[in-house]
């Protein structure tokens, strides 16, 4: 696993964080040292899956990346569904299928670029969105759940797992420095924080627990839930 370094030296223009190639190549240790507790909640979206997934419907991973959340689920669900990945970074999808042509799934597994605001869903028990609503426009955020809903299996699941703001301004602060602390403990230097934090900034627009309860009820669902937190990151579930 390639180590991190893209924000390590002093940069004179930070540009908006893109999943461009330099953070494909590597993806996994950023997103492990950035994210208190992925590991358990790519784990937890497989056995979640399991609970959910009915026989010959089809499952969405919104925002893909290099394909955990898919490999997760593929490990418990049937074998006659269909995951359909969707990314619109071409360099992800590129080393994505490369894992996939060495350790082929059991399901088919249909690889799709495009933007996840305009995927069809068809015949859907599970879709996943795995840190990734938050980097659609917070406008465009009730339209796509929508979409999802519509296409989704009575009883199907929806899971969102996002980098949140808390309602209290102290508790978010606080939040922040834990978090922060947390990279530092991971290795990251001041720097590294620093700079990631300014090409960041207006490309991922977190929101509260309530404002995404709120907008999972205005697009249909029938319940919702919190099932994991630590810090400012959390991972949603709601039901149709």
């Amino acid at each position: 696993m390639a180590r991190d370094q893209i924000y390590s030296a002093p940069l004179g223009k930070i540009s908006g964080f893109a999943f461009d190639q330099r953070v494909v190549d590597v993806f996994p240790d950023m997103i492990q040292r950035s994210v208190p507790g992925y590991e358990s909640i790519i784990a937890m979206t497989g056995t979640l899956a399991s609970r959910c997934v009915a026989p010959e419907t089809n499952c969405y991973d919104l925002g893909c990346s290099l394909g955990a959340s898919t490999l997760s689920i593929s490990t418990e669900i049937p074998d006659n569904c269909k995951i359909v990945a969707v990314d619109n970074s071409e360099a992800m999808l590129g080393e994505f299928r490369n894992i996939l042509d060495a350790k082929p799934a059991k399901q088919e597994i249909e690889l799709k670029l495009a933007d996840i605001r305009d995927v069809e869903i068809e015949n859907a028990s599970l879709v996943v969105l795995n840190f990734t609503l938050q980097f659609v426009p917070i406008e465009d955020r009730l339209r796509m759940l929508k979409n999802i809903y519509d296409g989704m299996v009575e009883g199907g699941l929806l899971m969102v797992s996002e980098k949140i703001k808390i309602v209290d301004p102290q508790l978010n602060q606080i939040f922040i420095d834990a978090h922060h602390e947390f990279k530092r403990r991971q290795g990251y230097s001041d720097l590294e924080i620093a700079q990631k934090r300014s090409a960041i900034e207006n490309v991922l627009i977190p929101e509260t627990i309530p404002e995404h309860q709120s907008r999972f009820t205005e697009a249909g669902f029938n319940s919702s839930s919190i099932w994991f937190q630590c810090l400012n990151f959390c991972s949603m579930i709601a039901i149709k």
